[in-house]
């Protein structure tokens, strides 16, 4: 059996064996065509899958980024990168809310403007074509018709009509110099919805980067005092503002005066129906002036419809005393009586200055006196320091006084042996010295007696006199004694000395004053009166200058629009109102007059 399964096997792979040897025979000399083909479908097979795997990686490598990146963006514990403003008020504010997770995020939009009525079409033919052809008249539209029967009249072109919830959806509204530009926002107005820390910070970042910016009202918006600070902060940074308006906030900490300091460019400040007491009435009032230091931004100033009574009218006018920058104040609708416009009245005239104020006038006078003072005398001269009394100086100083006048002898000597047309020259030179001498004498003796005296404004105003033409004038440069031109001191004008106090001129840079719906009797009214004929009457040469009042309003107070003084007042003002037309006169009364 086993030899036949072998014969078999060995027959077996004979068969195979010469199967293979004649299958094989033919493809010694050269490839066959089909093998060809299949050698070419295993490269392409393999090419395709090498560019596969290339696509594969591309993919895989883009899905490993976008998975970063959706971790990144799911992950709340890392921090985002801070935001820097760009000046686009519309694009940085919504993405710091947006930075912020703010649910809501307010729109900016364009403020409303009444809409404009359009051109009339002219009636006349267009050139070309048309030119012969008469122009169709339009027809009319048909007039509406009510329920009734009746035409009804068609709505006004003055306003448009929107949704309610539309209209009292937060947001922030602005005016541009250009529209096509987003960066020249100039005024933003803010409405009707809180703001709070995270909303005030926001704002805050976005208005430092504003360079045109120059107008902020925020209309009842919830103010505190801590979003009041936040807001204050911010002021200094934008540097063309003008114009702030409050109006609406009741902040219960009235840190009103944090608007005001002197970095804050703000020139327009409106406060009215703030809820205002007499404690932030103090606070404005020493904000704007005392005795070291006085407002020179704020232009005007509204405080209508607050709750300032006497003493917030007294602390306020206590402001004005030394402030000659503010032209506009409103004071009214609030509970000041006579004891304010007493103390509002007196500003406005004339007022004896207080001992505080009286040391401080004695310092501005002797540094505006003698400007060598502030000059450190050399350490190996210190006899000719001015600060030392005369009978205290040393006896080298004699020495050298009397060798100058020997020289100036004798060089008069050898000029009046030329021709002696210099010596009228050095005599006057040796009289104005005199002069000089004179007057620092007179000046030691009214500065012991306690007068006011003049005598330092004199001999600054000589310094500046020119020889020939300029030899009479005075001079004109006296607030650059100061060191700030744009600010003159009052207590350093003209005092009148009366019973022991001295009396300066009252503030004549406040022009516009009301004090209308308020309590005022006929005490605190005279005294209006009285400082109006002052400013009126008395022509005081006063290096503040100012032309004093020119429109005050009254009515509306306890005292009757009809009394005798509300009418005299009336009389004054009302020629120096610069709103105030006086009627035509008929020809007869020309005539007559």
């Amino acid at each position: 059996m086993s030899a036949s399964k072998k014969n078999s096997g060995g027959n077996k792979s004979h068969h195979s064996s010469e199967s293979n040897s004649g299958l094989s025979t033919p493809k010694s000399g050269s490839k066959t065509p089909r093998s060809a083909s299949k050698s070419r479908i295993t490269f392409a097979r393999v090419a395709n899958k090498i560019k596969m795997g290339k696509k594969v990686e591309k993919s895989l490598k883009g899905e490993k980024n976008q998975s970063a990146i959706s971790q990144d963006e799911e992950d709340p514990n890392k921090t985002p990168e801070p935001y820097s403003c760009t000046g686009n008020f519309q694009a940085d504010f919504t993405e710091l809310c947006r930075r912020n997770s703010m649910a809501a995020i307010p729109p900016v939009i364009h403020r409303a403007r009444p809409p404009t009525q359009a051109a009339p079409e002219s009636s006349k033919p267009e050139k070309g074509k048309d030119k012969g052809k008469s122009a169709v008249p339009e027809p009319e539209p048909e007039p509406e018709v009510d329920p009734e029967g009746e035409n009804a009249e068609p709505p006004p072109k003055t306003y448009v009509v929107k949704d309610k919830f539309e209209y009292f959806k937060p947001c922030v509204q602005v005016e541009m110099e250009n529209y096509d530009k987003p960066e020249t926002v100039t005024e933003i107005y803010i409405r009707g919805w809180k703001i709070d820390d995270i909303m005030m910070n926001t704002l805050k970042q976005c208005w430092s980067v504003m360079e045109k910016l120059h107008t902020i009202n925020l209309w009842n918006v919830g103010l505190n005092g801590e979003t009041l600070s936040i807001m204050a902060s911010t002021l200094p940074s934008i540097v063309n503002l003008r114009t702030l308006i409050l109006d609406g906030n009741v902040v219960t900490e009235e840190n009103w005066h944090e608007l005001i300091t002197d970095e804050s460019p703000v020139q327009n400040l409106s406060l009215r129906h703030c809820g205002m007491t007499d404690k932030g009435a103090k606070s404005i009032g020493e904000a704007l002036g005392t005795v070291k230091r006085t407002n020179t931004k704020l232009v005007t100033l509204n405080l209508a419809g607050n709750q300032i009574s006497d003493q917030g009218a007294i602390d306020i006018a206590n402001g004005l005393r030394m402030n000659r920058t503010l032209m506009s104040l409103s004071l009214a609708s609030n509970q000041i009586g006579d004891k304010g416009a007493i103390k509002l009245g007196e500003v406005l005239s004339r007022f004896p200055l207080s001992h505080e104020e009286v040391v401080e006038r004695r310092k501005q006078k002797s540094s505006m006196g003698s400007p060598d003072r502030n000059k450190s005398p050399p350490p190996s001269r210190r006899a000719d320091s001015k600060d030392r009394p005369g009978s205290v100086r040393s006896s080298s100083q004699h020495d050298k006084s009397d060798k100058s006048k020997q020289k100036q002898s004798a060089k008069t000597k050898k000029d009046a042996g030329k021709g002696g047309k210099e010596a009228p020259k050095e005599e006057e030179k040796h009289d104005k010295s005199k002069g000089k001498k004179d007057d620092k004498a007179a000046a030691k003796k009214d500065s012991k007696s306690g007068k006011a005296s003049l005598v330092a404004d004199t001999k600054n105003a000589a310094k500046g006199k020119s020889k020939g033409k300029d030899k009479g004038k005075p001079s004109q440069a006296e607030p650059e004694d100061m060191g700030d031109s744009s600010f003159i001191n009052p207590l350093t004008d003209e005092a009148d000395f009366i019973d022991g106090q001295l009396w300066v001129p009252g503030n004549r840079l406040l022009i516009n004053l009301n004090l209308s719906r308020n309590q005022i009797n006929e005490q605190g009214m005279a005294a209006i009166l009285k400082a109006m004929q002052y400013q009126t009457t008395l022509a005081l040469g006063s290096k503040s200058g100012g032309t004093g009042l020119m429109r005050i309003c009254v009515f509306k107070n306890k005292i009757s629009s009809d009394h005798d003084i509300v009418r005299k007042i009336n009389d004054i003002m009302l020629p120096k109102d610069p709103f105030y037309k006086p009627p035509p006169q008929t020809p007869e009364a020309e005539s007559t007059s």
